[in-house]
């Protein structure tokens, strides 16, 4: 990977070439009906966002209990997550970043809004994944943990809305104030980075601390806007009502 780092760039153009060309094929035509091939493949990404959860969630409870808060953030990976089985599924959280883009299919060919969100985040998350992974990044599993997390409950709750399953107590908000709740956590494991680089033997670099910030500070700004708009609207109409 850190040879080559015009994968990734080549990934975002033909993500980008495809959104743009498929909008424009839709155009004119009715929307795909995909109940079948979307249940499929949200129940995929759920299940492998679960098996990812319970393979790294443990060592950072772990870690947790027997190391200080400043040696988790600022250890190499090589030393702590990045080895065995934890070390494993952190690589192929950075790697589930590509098919994870195919998300942005089912939007196209049912013609559902393309929201700035969707896309910025597909794009702006893989290309930090790469940098964060070929550069080792310490306090890492801070955020891939919690993006197993979320994952693995979106897309379950995805899943059981294409087959009609949804319990009617699981609501969308719940899933937004989740992701909300994701990307204020990402903010302070950042803040607590540039608290902690400073210090001797701290791995935790400049560079990718600031994309973190700016990206999960972004994510949080934007979740924000995106759950005001559409539920707090739905909670006026109903007062009307």
């Amino acid at each position: 990977m850190q040879q080559r780092n015009w994968i990734p760039i080549l990934a975002i153009a033909i993500y980008g070439t495809s959104i743009v060309l498929g909008r424009k094929f839709m155009v004119d035509r009715k929307a795909v009906e995909t109940k079948i091939p979307i249940a499929l493949w949200n129940f995929s990404l759920s299940l492998f966002s679960f098996i990812g959860a319970f393979r790294t969630i443990p060592h950072l409870f772990y870690a947790m209990s027997v190391m200080s808060l400043r040696d988790i953030m600022c250890t190499p990976p090589a030393h702590t997550f990045g080895i065995g089985s934890t070390g494993l599924w952190v690589q192929l959280f950075c790697l589930s970043k590509f098919p994870e883009l195919f998300d942005t299919f089912f939007v196209v060919i049912h013609k559902k809004p393309l929201l700035f969100l969707h896309w910025y985040h597909h794009i702006s998350v893989l290309l930090y994944c790469w940098h964060a992974c070929v550069n080792e990044r310490a306090n890492g599993l801070f955020f891939i943990c919690m993006n197993y997390s979320v994952h693995a409950v979106m897309y379950g709750y995805y899943f059981l809305s294409a087959i009609k399953m949804k319990p009617n107590w699981l609501k969308a908000s719940f899933i937004t104030k989740f992701q909300i709740s994701q990307m204020f956590i990402g903010v302070v494991v950042t803040l607590l980075g540039f608290k902690f680089q400073s210090t001797d033997n701290c791995h935790v670099k400049t560079e990718l601390n600031i994309a973190a910030f700016l990206m999960y500070g972004s994510y949080l700004l934007l979740f924000c806007l995106f759950y005001a708009k559409k539920y707090s609207s739905q909670k006026k109409v109903k007062k009307l009502e």
